[in-house]
């Protein structure tokens, strides 16, 4: 994606991924943004301040009395630019600018900046774990902030595991999508299905699952803040839908199948989050079912529910609405998830294990598509939901 006329700041962290910065830098210029650096005071432990002014044409900024610039410099920086990405973004510095401290030029930058800011990760996967990280990442996400990264692979200290910086084309591919900003789903209509459904046995009993429906929200709630009209067709949950969304609420699986196609024809995108019950009841009592005698063992016959995610593939003409499914698994999630996407007819599939889902405000998909599988770092279900929209998005346009 061309990023001609953009002014973007990159910030350098110190640490050891920070000579990718300047290939970065490099990317960025290659798809014609004027780019301006501003480094941390460790960052130039790592890498030189000449090697940035020799590409970008200007010094960068490493001081916050930087004499070059006649005012605030990092008020001038915030008002000179559309975008800022930070990378490499270490663990200290997260936390630096969840805090909202600002006692460098760029910290102090990102704390008058009312551009995007993108943050591109970079640290030992010990620490990208560790639960002040995961708070810190979540506080800036709620802030407004999106990530690249971080990637799984080698790192420094010879070891494999998540906390590799993301590769520059991706970087600069998120800041685009960045600078897309609110409108990147305007326009498009989203209906998403979130939660478990119900099959009732009799008045008081039922067949379910584990589904907390947090998924499917954070869905909603991100696709909502790029602009799109979200529809939710939601089963039984605690969780509350995010304001701002259309909710059709339901409770069995032929309920939810109704409610989806009745919506289907004016969406661009279905995405099924919801845990469909594959099997009901084939009869419901009127009456609770009571202990009969001695006997220790009763049947209860099951029928097939509709498969609603097949169905919405086989009437499908063309390519609209774009069509995209989750499988949740407890083993060979990845190859379950491939098998789907070719039965269901979808343009992609997102795995993820029964044991880092339900009912967690964390996770870890595998997003499974045509061209191949592509893991995401472990992380918020807001991340995910920001990965599978960015995805998406690539499709609807």
């Amino acid at each position: 994606m061309s990023l001609e006329g953009k002014h973007v700041l990159v910030g350098v962290g110190g640490g050891i991924a920070a000579y990718k910065a300047v290939l970065l830098v490099r990317e960025l210029g290659r798809r014609r943004a004027l780019v301006k650096v501003a480094m941390t005071p460790s960052a130039t432990r790592f890498v030189g301040a000449s090697t940035f002014g020799g590409i970008t044409g200007t010094p960068p900024v490493t001081d916050l009395w930087d004499p070059s610039y006649p005012g605030e410099v990092h008020v001038e920086l915030a008002a000179w630019t559309d975008a800022i990405v930070v990378a490499p973004a270490t663990a200290n510095l997260l936390a630096r600018a969840a805090a909202g401290m600002a006692d460098d030029a760029l910290l102090a930058t990102l704390s008058c900046a009312e551009c995007p800011v993108v943050y591109a990760p970079a640290m030992h996967e010990r620490m990208w774990l560790s639960p002040p990280t995961v708070r810190n990442v979540e506080r800036l996400r709620e802030d407004g902030a999106r990530f690249a990264g971080p990637l799984r692979g080698p790192l420094a200290s010879g070891e494999e595991g998540w906390g590799r910086l993301a590769e520059p084309e991706e970087i600069a591919d998120t800041v685009a999508a960045a600078l897309v900003g609110g409108d990147q789903l305007a326009g498009k209509t989203l209906v998403i299905s979130v939660g478990p459904t119900l099959e009732d046995i009799d008045p008081v009993r039922f067949i379910s699952n584990r589904s907390s429906g947090r998924m499917g929200f954070a869905l909603a709630s991100v696709a909502r803040d790029r602009g799109a009209r979200v529809v939710v067709v939601m089963g039984p949950t605690s969780v509350q839908p995010p304001p701002g969304v259309e909710v059709h609420a339901v409770r069995s699986a032929r309920e939810m199948q109704q409610a989806v196609n009745d919506v289907a024809d004016d969406a661009d995108a279905i995405i099924m989050t919801a845990a469909v019950a594959d099997y009901r009841p084939a009869e419901m009592a009127e009456q609770k079912i009571k202990k009969t005698g001695n006997k220790d063992h009763m049947s209860i016959e099951l029928v097939k529910n509709p498969d609603i995610l097949a169905g919405l593939g086989a009437a499908r003409k063309g390519t609209r609405p774009a069509l995209v499914g989750f499988a949740m698994e407890t083993h060979d999630v990845v190859a379950y998830a491939r098998r789907k996407l070719t039965q269901k007819k979808v343009d992609f599939m997102v795995a993820n294990e029964a044991s880092v889902g339900f009912g967690r405000d964390d996770t870890q998909v595998t997003i499974v598509d045509h061209d191949g599988d592509h893991p995401q770092p472990p992380g918020s279900k807001m991340a995910a939901a920001g990965a599978v929209l960015d995805r998406l998005a690539k499709l609807l346009a």
